[in-house]
């Protein structure tokens, strides 16, 4: 039986309040630099970009997830501008899955702990499996599971008197706010519950126990890894070196491999935000490439080194 502490009820509140403060802007400021551009980029010149032919958009998709600085939550609303300006359902999948998994600042801290072979090797595999995985749920129909109210753009409220946005230049700016906003406060409830359920497993999970659940001697250790890594939201700065000291108390290095593309791309926050613009079936298998993706680069790096 575990006793809760003192120590893990001050970490949970501590995680509580640092990823309420920077989702909450985070998410507001990516959302009105998106709007920003959809007022200077029309959406079929986005909708060109992101659905080249011969797979280039996916590529491209890729390469732009690879250097936007976005962790799992922070892509969904760049995902809400792309869904709006009608672009390639393929290619905003690779998007969604590479986006938080080849976060600049993940790969540069892999290059540091872990060694320019291993971070080669993870940019290779996630940016691989991203691709396969967005060219496949295109071609298997999974488009339909995106719900309808996803591409509609929230109009702003008026007053009695009338809408004080709806003129000169300058309003387009409090224009853009205005959808910034309602897009936060209809996720809002999605955002509290999923980030209250990640600080909790956060203060409450022991590091020693992860440990020793997914040690070398174990041969799941990398499903086990792979599943404690979604509901174990990480931010980027923290997942490399947390993982280090993971494999420093035994945790075998394809299971650390598993955990952090579990927790990057595929929190337990990012999967509750993401219920507010897919169905079941898309939730669903969303989790499974990610799961795939982790077991497969855990397996393959044990395997390899």
């Amino acid at each position: 039986m575990m006793v809760v502490t003192g120590v893990m009820v001050q970490e949970t509140a501590k995680m509580f309040a640092i990823l309420a403060v920077e989702l909450t802007v985070l998410f507001l400021a990516i959302s009105y630099i998106v709007g920003v551009l959809q007022e200077y980029i029309p959406p079929s010149k986005i909708q060109s970009i992101l659905s080249g032919k011969k797979g280039k958009g996916y590529v491209i998709a890729g390469f732009l997830g690879a250097i936007t600085p976005f962790c799992s939550c922070s892509t969904i609303p760049f995902l809400k501008g792309l869904l709006r300006a009608k672009a390639g359902f393929g290619t905003m999948m690779v998007f969604l899955f590479a986006s938080p998994l080849l976060n600049p600042i993940i790969i540069g801290l892999f290059v540091v702990t872990f060694g320019f072979e291993v971070a080669l090797f993870y940019f290779i595999v996630a940016m691989g499996v991203s691709i396969t995985a967005g060219y496949s749920l295109e071609k298997l129909g999974f488009e339909k599971y995106i719900k309808s109210e996803a591409y509609i753009t929230p109009e702003p409220k008026c007053s009695t008197n009338g809408c004080s946005v709806r003129n000169d230049h300058v309003s387009k700016w409090r224009k853009i706010w205005v959808t910034t906003w309602k897009d936060f406060t209809t996720v809002l409830p999605f955002l509290i519950v999923g980030i209250a359920l990640g600080s909790i497993i956060y203060g409450f999970m022991p590091a020693d126990y992860i440990a020793s659940v997914a040690s070398e001697n174990n041969p799941f250790a990398v499903p086990v890894a792979a599943v404690i890594g979604i509901p174990l939201y990480i931010r980027a700065e923290a997942v490399i070196p947390l993982s280090a000291a993971l494999a420093a108390k035994g945790m075998g290095l394809g299971a650390v491999m598993a955990l952090i593309i579990g927790s990057a791309g595929a929190s337990l926050t990012e999967v509750v935000l993401l219920k507010s613009l897919f169905k079941n079936q898309m939730i669903a298998a969303f989790l499974i490439v990610v799961l795939g993706m982790a077991m497969a680069a855990g397996y393959l790096y044990s395997y390899l080194f």
